[in-house]
């Protein structure tokens, strides 16, 4: 019998796919043989591992960090001789040491988790910095500077009129009262004193101390009559020089005495002499100071040609002084010094010059004692 073709459009029936298979079960590998324990345990190596090594290099810009300045200043402030004995000296400031970095190696992150923040490290050199000795010097001494200045200004202020220049008149007061024995006699009784102009019709005039006595108290012995209407003041001391004109024709006694009196009773004192013109009496002209071996060596009380007296108020000082003839010769009419110095004066006080010498000695001692007690020099305080 003939095999029938099967008719070419209708295709065969598909294969059915076959189930998956099962994966299979996971192999558990053999557990390792433990090895069996060393009879001696192993040495550790002689030698410690080496350190890594530093980095190569640094940002550019860690230079110019504040932190970087900061921790690297301390050479700026310690110089080479102010470190203690002992103390190494600071790195080289053209090239200054720069701080190591430790470097480890990282640990492996686990697989997914975020990788951890590294931990914060004090900047190298900063961690237990203490300040330079020093900058503590250095604020100790401006502490004190200011406060010495401080005290100085205080101390100016409260002694000092600082508007003008006037020392505080109690202060002023209190030294002169003390500068005959505080002042040397050189400052106070100068041994050459020069006068431009004062003479004569405005001739230069110099004089030269020949003769200083010692300090005494006021008595009649050294002052006459004068010593009784001073009384009232009081009388701590008295001192006296006599000099000689250039010329040697012609010498001056001067006195200073120092008073006990306060500053009120210096006012009572001028006020008295001036009303009732004590300074111009005859009979209260100051004795002079005649020297042995000097040109003063014959100046007694009939020698005295002219005087004048000053009674002080800022300081508690009587200046006063008395010129006659070198040679000695006798003086009937004696002249105040102030008057005998007019222009035109024709008395021989005038005439010889004699009222001149008296009056521009007195004014330069009664100058050195202002001077002595801190104070300028102020218009002359005659009492007329």
């Amino acid at each position: 019998m003939r095999r029938v073709p099967a008719d070419p459009t209708i295709p065969p029936p598909a294969r059915q796919p076959l189930p998956p298979a099962a994966p299979p079960a996971p192999t558990v590998p053999p557990a390792p043989a433990v090895p069996p324990r060393p009879a001696t345990p192993p040495r550790p190596r002689t030698e410690p591992p080496a350190a890594p090594p530093p980095p190569t290099g640094r940002p550019a810009s860690f230079r110019d960090t504040a932190a970087f300045h900061l921790a690297h200043s301390e050479a700026l402030w310690s110089e080479p001789g102010d470190r203690a004995p002992g103390t190494p000296p600071p790195p080289d400031r053209g090239s200054p040491q720069q701080p190591t970095w430790p470097s480890r190696p990282a640990a492996p992150a686990a697989a997914g988790a975020a990788p951890a923040a590294a931990p914060r490290r004090p900047f190298p050199g900063l961690a237990g910095r203490r300040p330079a000795p020093r900058t503590l010097a250095t604020a100790a001494c401006l502490v004190l500077g200011v406060g010495l200045l401080g005290g100085a200004a205080a101390g100016s202020w409260l002694t000092d009129d600082t508007g003008n220049g006037t020392p505080n008149p109690d202060t002023a007061f209190a030294k002169g009262q003390d500068a005959w024995h505080t002042a040397p006699v050189d400052s106070l009784f100068p041994r050459v004193v020069d006068g431009l102009g004062v003479g004569p019709g405005g001739a230069d005039r110099q004089w030269t101390r020949i003769a200083v006595a010692p300090d005494t108290d006021c008595s009649a012995a050294y002052e006459g009559p004068l010593a009784k209407e001073l009384a009232p003041a009081g009388c701590a001391r008295l001192l006296r020089a006599t000099y000689v004109d250039a010329t040697r024709t012609s010498v001056i006694t001067v006195g200073a005495q120092t008073t006990r009196a306060d500053r009120p009773g210096m006012m009572d004192l001028n006020a008295r002499f001036s009303t009732h013109n004590l300074a111009t009496r005859t009979d209260l002209m100051p004795l002079p100071l005649a020297a042995k071996g000097t040109p003063a060596a014959d100046f007694g009380p009939a020698q005295r040609a002219s005087w004048t007296i000053r009674v002080l108020t800022d300081i508690p000082v009587v200046v006063y002084a008395v010129s006659g003839f070198a040679d000695g010769r006798e003086i009937t009419e004696p002249q105040p010094a102030e008057a005998a110095a007019q222009p035109g004066t024709a008395t021989t006080p005038g005439e010889s010059g004699l009222g001149h010498d008296a009056k521009d000695l007195a004014d330069k001692v009664e100058t050195t004692f202002r001077t002595a007690s801190g104070i300028p020099a102020q218009p002359t305080e005659e009492a007329p």
